[in-house]
C-alpha cells in the first residue's frame, strides 16, 4: 500500500510499504477513505519529537471503512463506518475507567521507556514517534487499529466523511480546551485563544457551543484570521498590535476570564527581555522549546482565571513565567485530549447541525503522492492553507 514516511528531519516522503494485518484478537483493520495532517505532525517534520524512526508511517487523523476484524472483536465488522482516535486505549485499565482515555497505562508497549521520562506511561498514539508506540499511523492507503472494539466511533449512514474525519482529534481537541474554560452561558465568560488553526479554530466554535459571551482570537495569518472572524471571534493581528493592550482595551481593563494556548512548541511573536535572556542561555546548554504563545496567554489572563493549554510540548520549556502563574492565582489544565470521551456527544453536535467541522478545509488530494508537498504547504501557510485532508482510495 501507499503511505506518507517519515525519513529524517525536514523530510517525508510517499512510499509503497507492507498491508497491515491483524496482530490481536482485537484489531480491525480499515480501509482509509479520509486522512488528514495535523499541526503537530508539522512537529514531526520539523524534528521536533525524539525516537522517530525512518521509514514510520505517519498520520493521526484517520477514518474509514473496516475490512478485517480480529476473533476477539465482536464490537466491529467488515462494512462498518469508524472514525479512529488518535489516542489508543484499552478501556480496562484503572485511567480509561475514569474516563483519562490519554493516559492508558497498558496500550503504549514502549511504555517502560516513556516512564523514564514522563514517570508513568501514557497512551499509545498512532504515527507519533516510537516512544509513544511506535504505531504505523493513518496517512495511508489502510490502517491496523489497536483495541478497536473500544476506541473508534462507527458513522451513521448519509454524513460526509468530511464533516467527522475531525472527530478523530482536533475538534475533540478544541472542544476539551474549551471545556476546561468551565463556560456556562450564566458566566457570559470573555476566553482569549492564542494560535487560529485547526485546535484553535475548533476551539472558537466549541467556547460558542458551551455558551461564551465573547472570544477573542490572536494569530497573524491572514487567512486564519479570516476564519476565526467566520467563526464568530474578535481578532488580534499580534504582528500588528501589542496583544495585551488590545485585550486590557478590548475588555475595559478586566481582561479574559480563561485563555487557551492553542500553539505549543513551535510558536513565533514578540519575545520579552526574558524569553530572550533565557534563549540565549538556554542555546548553550540545550535545545529548549521557547513557550511565547504561553507566557502571552499567562499574562493576558485575569487574576483567578484559567490557562488551558491544549498546544502540544515535548520536552522542557524554557523561562515559563511560573511566578507569573503562581502570583496571579491562576489554573493551568492541560494534557493530551481524551478523545473518546467526546466521540459521541460531539458526533450527536454535527448530527444536528449545530456545527460543521469541515469549514477549516483549504486543500483536498485523492493521491498521497502529493503528500510531501502539502506537508510543506501546510507547515509554511502558502496558499491560504489551513488544513489539508486526503481521500486515498478517491
Amino acid at each position: 500500500m501507499k503511505a506518507l514516511t517519515w525519513r529524517s528531519k525536514g523530510k517525508i516522503t510517499c512510499e509503497t510499504v507492507p498491508d497491515p494485518t491483524i496482530e490481536d484478537g482485537r484489531d480491525a483493520i480499515i480501509k482509509v477513505t479520509a486522512c488528514a495532517i495535523c499541526g503537530s505532525d508539522l512537529h514531526l517534520l520539523g524534528g521536533f519529537m525524539p525516537t522517530m524512526q525512518s521509514g514510520d508511517v505517519l498520520g493521526h487523523e484517520t477514518m474509514g471503512e473496516v475490512v478485517e476484524v480480529g476473533a476477539e472483536n465482536s464490537r466491529l465488522k467488515p462494512g462498518d463506518r469508524v472514525v479512529v482516535p488518535f489516542t489508543i486505549a484499552c478501556g480496562a485499565c484503572r485511567q480509561c475507567r475514569w474516563g483519562n482515555w490519554s493516559c492508558c497505562e497498558r496500550s503504549n508497549p514502549n511504555g517502560a521507556k516513556q516512564a523514564e521520562t514522563f514517570g508513568y506511561p501514557l497512551s499509545g498514539l498512532f504515527g507519533f514517534s516510537h516512544i509513544t508506540g511506535g504505531y504505523a499511523g493513518g496517512q495511508a492507503e489502510y490502517l491496523r487499529v489497536p483495541y478497536a472494539d473500544v476506541g473508534p466511533i462507527k458513522v451513521p449512514a448519509g454524513i460526509d466523511d468530511e464533516k467527522v474525519l475531525f472527530l478523530s482529534d482536533i475538534f475533540p481537541t478544541g472542544y476539551q480546551a474549551a471545556e476546561y474554560c468551565e463556560i456556562t452561558p450564566e458566566a457570559e465568560k470573555t476566553i482569549a485563544i492564542w494560535g487560529c488553526g485547526p485546535v484553535g479554530l475548533m476551539a472558537i466554535k466549541s467556547c460558542f457551543l458551551l455558551g461564551a459571551k465573547r472570544v477573542i482570537a490572536i494569530d497573524t495569518v491572514p487567512e486564519r484570521l479570516a476564519l476565526a472572524q467566520q467563526a464568530g471571534a474578535e481578532v488580534i493581528d499580534y504582528a500588528v498590535d501589542s496583544v495585551q493592550d488590545r485585550l486590557i482595551d478590548m475588555t475595559d481593563g478586566r481582561g479574559p476570564d480563561a485563555v487557551i494556548e492553542a500553539v505549543g512548541m513551535e510558536a513565533h511573536g514578540h519575545e520579552s527581555m526574558l524569553d530572550t535572556l533565557a534563549s540565549a542561555v538556554m542555546s548553550k546548554t540545550t535545545s529548549m522549546e521557547r513557550p511565547f504563545a504561553l507566557n502571552q496567554a499567562i499574562i493576558a489572563c485575569r487574576p483567578g482565571g484559567i490557562v488551558s493549554m491544549p498546544g502540544v510540548y515535548a520536552g522542557p520549556v524554557n523561562a515559563v513565567m511560573v511566578g507569573v502563574l503562581m502570583n496571579k492565582g491562576l489554573t493551568l489544565r492541560t494534557g493530551q485530549t481524551h478523545v473518546q470521551r467526546y466521540l459521541s456527544p460531539l458526533l450527536e453536535r454535527i448530527e444536528r447541525g449545530e456545527i460543521d467541522p469541515s469549514f477549516i478545509i483549504s486543500h483536498r488530494s485523492t493521491n498521497l503522492e502529493d503528500g510531501p508537498a502539502l506537508y510543506e504547504k501546510f507547515r509554511d501557510k502558502a496558499d491560504g492553507c489551513t488544513k489539508v485532508v486526503f481521500k486515498p482510495h478517491g
